[in-house]
């Protein structure tokens, strides 16, 4: 409803002001921070003051004299040096929240395609991946809520370095084939990604060392991963394919699922590269270099993206002699494209700018597939949706490829496709560290100069760090401990079934409440303390609000409470604390529409902390079963059932789910 009235006070503003003073203006229009200023504000007569030279206090009081009614509005009044106040009609905002009439209308046509996760398929998820994917999949989620149609993408980059490390380390290192790798994987008794994630670790080693069998390990292998063709990319394909499903079942266990998974490998049977190569060649933006450190390279000059900063930072590519290139390489001098190059391509097929290139597709398998697609290089099914061809890309992506996602926006812009890297967006996020307790309760023992620091990073590539799954079952178990000491009388199986809620809300509310320029140092006790801006505080005052209504419910014999009359709204909000309560926990719509217009999810979990916290006050200072007056024990519950729906509703944005009981 808030959203619906700002519209109309906007647009009300905009005609007065246009036809009173004959200027246009698009008035920004703002939440008061004290409930006595009013239910909305705006500062546009200080805007106007610049172009009528008046003193933007008589325009304020002019246009609250003389503002015709806007419909849901009781008022507009002047204050302070200029601003405007607005005031509710009371009773017609709670009717419209408490029913739910608002429905929200897109502001842009267009699908937008949402890029997340994108885990290399060579080991297990691990912490700073489950922020990627719960900003992307709450991203989503704050999106479709606003009425877009969004496609939710997770590319596998199946034949990149990091699946080509662990191929030989299989391959080379333990003499294993095709056949006895997918026994493994295929074998219950054996976590074929935790597997991969020691070998991982293993090979690294013996890069760091510069040992040059494994460098030649790794250049024979990942031109075997492009050619698509021998022992070693059918290993490539068991390796990748079974890591997928492991990445799958994770982000399964925290709610994320997606509707196309394409992969690189069929990126460059379908030519993908080809037609994007001829475009960037055509256009003059790559160039072939004869002589140098980069003599036979198809590389794009660094005038067209700039140099990259301190911050930014590149995966290791096989033959680059140094961290940057001045010109980014683009086309190694063996043949075999740079990922950045594949991500171009990947980046036009998202636009729909390859004309006649498309993937091929299959759904993906068990229930972990949550109904999606992946790109398959043969077979494809006739009945596959059409993926690409968006209207706004976001690329979820760590800050540190800050240089190498305006490589991809760059190309494009050289192109001539202006409008789309226009929206080519970055949605970047700095990384997740540990905090030295979290280390020390996971056993991960640290030099005491590292327990001196705030936060210890983590490494996958030597092998220190946290297991997605590992950090979901230690969640689980600790929550676990805590539903067992306070229902003692539940069984096991439903203990559990709350842990899991409470450990899974924990998680996703811990990586959402700070700012995505943040680094996250993980703490388990901060994330699942029940008081304080955490998720399970934010579930208890939905489970709260359930309890009183189921409650109330069961004293009636059953029956809902019946919901009040405006008339006893009106009456009863003339309450301020009420009202005020009314105000605090309807800001969904409101909260999400501003976060999505920010890029800050972080925003939509201060609301819901802001929502739970008001609620708590307010069933702390009301006795709402014990209330003699029937119409106001109505309307007491009717805040209540405002405030379960509006947590509800902040919460499945935020792929929180709502426990029975805690």
């Amino acid at each position: 409803m808030l959203l619906t009235l700002e519209k109309r006070l906007r647009e009300a503003l905009s005609d007065h002001v246009r036809s009173r003073y004959g200027v246009r203006a698009e008035p920004v229009i703002e939440l008061p921070r004290q409930p006595a200023h009013g239910d909305l504000a705006t500062p546009v007569c200080f805007v106007l003051a610049r172009h009528l030279r008046r003193a933007p206090r008589l325009i304020a009081a002019e246009i609250a004299d003389e503002l015709p009614p806007v419909e849901g509005i009781r008022s507009v009044e002047a204050a302070g040096a200029g601003y405007l106040n607005v005031r509710f009609d009371r009773a017609a905002y709670a009717v419209a929240v408490l029913t739910g009439t608002e429905r929200i209308q897109a502001r842009r046509r267009g699908k937008v395609i949402v890029e997340h996760t994108n885990i290399n398929p060579n080991k297990a998820a691990h912490i700073g991946h489950l922020r990627n994917a719960v900003l992307g999949d709450t991203l989503v989620r704050m999106l479709r809520m606003l009425g877009r149609s969004v496609e939710v993408q997770n590319y596998i980059d199946n034949t990149g370095v990091q699946v080509a490390d662990v191929v030989a380390g299989f391959h080379f290192l333990r003499g294993l084939g095709p056949e006895e790798v997918g026994s493994l994987a295929a074998d219950p008794e054996v976590r074929f990604d935790y597997l991969c994630w020691d070998l991982y670790a293993d090979i690294s080693r013996r890069f760091a060392a510069e040992d040059p069998e494994a460098l030649a390990w790794r250049a024979r292998t990942l031109q075997a991963l492009e050619s698509g063709a021998g022992e070693l990319a059918r290993l490539g394909a068991v390796v990748a394919d079974s890591i997928v499903q492991c990445h799958l079942r994770t982000m399964f266990r925290i709610g994320v699922t997606y509707d196309v998974l394409p992969r690189e490998s069929e990126i460059l049977k379908f030519r993908f590269w080809s037609s994007a190569f001829a475009l960037l060649k055509d256009g003059g933006i790559l160039r072939r270099v004869e002589d140098g450190r980069n003599a036979g390279c198809w590389v794009m000059p660094s005038e067209l993206f700039g140099s990259p900063s301190e911050s930014d930072e590149a995966a290791p590519e096989s033959g680059e002699a140094s961290k940057y290139d001045a010109d980014k390489v683009i086309v190694r001098s063996n043949g075999t494209v740079t990922y950045v190059g594949k991500d171009i391509a990947y980046q036009m097929w998202k636009f729909g700018l390859l004309e006649g290139r498309d993937f091929q597709y299959r759904p993906l398998s068990g229930a972990e597939g949550g109904g999606g697609w992946m790109s398959c290089p043969s077979g494809g099914s006739e009945e596959a949706p059409r993926f690409g061809s968006g209207d706004t890309v976001y690329n979820v992506i760590d800050v540190r490829q800050a240089y190498l996602q305006d490589v991809v926006r760059s190309s494009l812009e050289a192109l001539g496709f202006e409008r789309q890297a226009r929206r080519s967006v970055h949605f970047a996020y700095e990384m997740v560290a540990l905090s030295p307790l979290c280390c020390a309760e996971l056993g991960i023992e640290l030099a005491a100069a590292e327990r001196a620091k705030p936060y210890v990073e983590v490494s996958g590539r030597k092998g220190l760090g946290v297991k997605a799954d590992d950090l979901i079952d230690r969640l689980i178990e600790t929550a676990l401990d805590e539903v067992r000491s306070r229902h003692a009388e539940l069984g096991e199986e439903e203990c559990r079934a709350i842990a899991e809620q409470i450990a899974i809300g924990a998680l996703r509310f811990f990586m959402l409440r700070f700012t995505r320029n943040t680094v996250i140092a993980f703490d388990f006790r901060e994330a699942l303390a029940f008081e304080g801006e955490t998720g399970p505080y934010v579930q208890y005052a939905a489970v709260r609000a359930l309890n009183i209504l189921r409650k109330h419910a069961a004293a009636r014999g059953g029956k809902d409470a019946d919901p009040p009359s405006a008339t006893a709204l009106g009456r009863q909000l003339e309450d301020e604390r009420l009202w005020q309560l009314v105000r605090a926990v309807s800001l969904s719509h409101w909260a999400v529409a501003r976060a999505a217009e920010a890029g800050e999810p972080a925003q939509v979990a201060r609301s819901a902390f802001q929502a739970a916290q008001a609620f708590n006050n307010f069933y702390h200072q009301t006795h709402i079963l014990n209330e003699k007056d029937p119409e106001r024990q109505s309307v007491l519950l009717s805040m209540v059932r405002l405030a379960l729906n509006e947590l509800t509703r902040l919460m499945e944005v935020m792929g929180m789910p709502v426990p029975e009981r805690m």
